[in-house]
């Protein structure tokens, strides 16, 4: 008993890692990938193509391959810039990576939502002599969020699952010390990680069906 109470906290420890990494992927890609959407969406041609290219090689690439790219790559290349040693540099760069991945897919659907607003609305607040600032603050954006967020709850669960694939670059997430422990023959606390993301997303799918019940009064 006193062994099965010592792996399930140590499966628990390593989960905080993949929580953090699902937290700061979001904070950070989420803001990224709306910029990154008025840039595909911009007028100065040389900028838009530039950043679509970019969207368009990061979601036609696996993140694993991103992942080894992104940790490895400096190193091979000889670059002066290298990450922290250890456990920590390991884990920044599989934040940068996520990161960079889920802001050109969030990207995507931001410029999607945007668009989708008829022009007519833009014409509106011209006409009452709102600022485009002001038009896309109080006009636009609180229906871009009603309409993109059943594809953004779908991207927010899947980045729960594809935190385990920062195992790839050794960062000790919880399939990681799970699989330490099916070679040792214990082949439980593998099917037990699966207990960690249910409960995750579960919590995680209430709060997205709250969230669109709460944007419901935007009829579109």
């Amino acid at each position: 008993m006193n062994e099965i109470s010592v792996i399930i906290s140590r499966l628990s420890e390593s989960f905080l890692l993949n929580c953090r990494l699902f937290a700061l992927t979001l904070v950070f890609s989420l803001p990224l990938g709306l910029l990154i959407s008025f840039g595909t969406m911009s007028r100065f041609r040389p900028l838009r193509w530039l950043l679509r290219t970019i969207v368009w090689m990061v979601r036609g690439t696996p993140l694993m391959l991103q992942l080894m790219i992104i940790f490895y790559g400096p190193g091979l290349l000889n670059m002066s810039f290298t990450w922290p040693s250890g456990a920590t540099g390991r884990f920044v760069a599989a934040t940068v990576a996520f990161v960079i991945n889920y802001a050109c897919y969030f990207s995507e659907i931001f410029r999607g939502g945007i668009e989708s607003v008829p022009k007519g609305q833009y014409e509106a607040g011209q006409v009452l002599g709102m600022t485009k600032v002001q038009i896309f603050f109080k006009v636009t954006l609180l229906q871009v969020v009603k309409r993109i967020l059943p594809p953004v709850g779908n991207e927010v669960i899947t980045l729960v699952k594809d935190t385990s694939l920062s195992r790839i670059i050794a960062n000790k997430e919880i399939i990681m010390m799970a699989g330490e422990y099916s070679s040792k023959g214990l082949i439980w606390p593998l099917f037990g990680t699966g207990i960690y993301f249910l409960v995750f997303v579960g919590a995680l799918t209430l709060l997205l069906d709250w969230l669109e019940k709460k944007m419901g009064y935007f009829r579109v």
